[in-house]
């Protein structure tokens, strides 16, 4: 009998690498081994394309965490959830929702074995350590430094590790790099170096910008692209700051910005470079979604990046994130191109062996076995 696993996802849109996570995890698992039904706590696409998937769906309204009230109805109607679908597993696919689905698995009274995900590293934020104090079996995590951190938090519970992994066939219809520059008005012989994910300071497409200005600087002509949204209004001011930084800098024909975007797939394909300018990274999807697409990378040398890139190999890792020693990596691969073949032929076959959709899955699901015998 398959195992019945529900899953309590925070967001609505699929936005960022967790949710893609999510999304590949329910898209490969053996159906035979595990039954998924996810329930959202917010509305939103997402829930839409899981349901089209042949996944059970549903949604429940969640206010916010410091609303003591609207908290409590949320777990009062998870609760209802868990009572009624009688799952083996809960798995709450963030902190945030273990804040939510913990209380709610113990008010539903059953024998649910519960986990939660912790994707990014987590820093002392009160939301890890609330997440922390609350019952559960086991905590997933993306990268070893995410579960080192997690393991410094008290109470400790038990911590395993599931690398994200990505697709790495290209999709039916997807544009070509030429076509996607040619869209963007970005010239076919540009040398382009790009950066992937959420318009947020933490990801550091400032360092980015500056890295541009510091090549151009050294007489190295290079056009920067920058793919992503301020996805959940985390930072809403952030992009105004990075257009300002573009005037400052001089670079306004030398950068494209694409706004957020549903598949970044086109755009890796139209970079010669990849860069993730990020300290403290919990894993780094994009990373290896770029190696995916067979492009050398450039990251810091911190957390998850350090488990994914092969430095010298798959790419370049830099000590710190300073615009000048992104710039030394970036100009350095753009002015080799030889080098950068043979980078990004062996960041193709890193992805396809250490980083795929399928492996990524099946690790998942062995982990849930597992718990679940437990």
């Amino acid at each position: 009998m398959a195992l019945r696993v529900l899953i309590v996802a925070p967001w609505g849109d699929r936005l960022g690498g967790a949710e893609e996570m999510l999304w590949l995890t329910l898209k490969h698992c053996d159906r035979t081994r595990i039954e998924p039904a996810v329930v959202f706590l917010g509305p939103g696409p997402f829930a839409r394309e899981v349901a089209g998937l042949g996944v059970p769906t549903e949604t429940i309204g969640a206010g916010r965490l410091r609303d003591v009230p609207a908290t409590i109805g949320t777990v009062g109607r998870l609760a209802g959830v868990v009572r009624r679908r009688r799952p083996d597993v809960l798995l709450n696919w963030s902190a945030k929702a273990h804040i939510y689905g913990a209380p709610a698995a113990v008010a539903a009274g059953g024998r649910v074995r519960t986990l939660w995900w912790q994707h990014a590293t987590p820093d002392g934020h009160w939301v890890d350590r609330l997440a922390t104090l609350l019952p559960a079996r086991a905590v997933g995590a993306s990268s070893e430094a995410a579960r080192a951190a997690q393991g410094a938090l008290r109470p400790r519970r038990p911590v395993f590790v599931v690398h994200p992994g990505v697709e790495w066939q290209r999709r039916p219809g997807s544009p070509t790099g030429a076509e996607t520059r040619r869209r963007l008005g970005i010239p076919a012989d540009a040398a382009v170096a790009g950066i992937v994910g959420r318009l947020h300071p933490f990801k550091c497409q400032d360092r980015f910008l500056r890295a541009l200005a510091e090549l151009r600087r050294r007489g190295q002509d290079v056009h920067g692209l920058i793919v992503g949204g301020d996805a959940f209004d985390l930072a809403p001011a952030y992009l105004g700051e990075l257009r300002a930084l573009i005037r400052e800098l001089g670079l306004e024909d030398r950068v494209t910005m694409t706004g957020q975007v549903a598949d970044a797939t086109p755009y890796f394909d139209a970079m010669d470079v990849a860069v993730s300018a990020s300290v403290g990274e919990g894993f780094g999807i994009v990373l290896i979604e770029a190696m995916a697409a067979g492009v050398p990378v450039v990251a810091v040398a911190s957390g998850g990046p350090r488990e994914i890139v092969e430095d010298g190999v798959t790419g370049v890792l830099v000590a710190a994130n300073g615009p000048a020693l992104l710039a030394d990596a970036v100009g350095g691969l753009l002015a080799d191109p030889d080098r950068r073949a043979r980078m990004s032929a062996a960041a193709t076959r890193a992805s396809r062996h250490r980083f795929s959709a399928e492996a990524m899955a099946a690790r998942i699901t062995a982990e849930l076995t597992e718990l679940a015998r437990a």
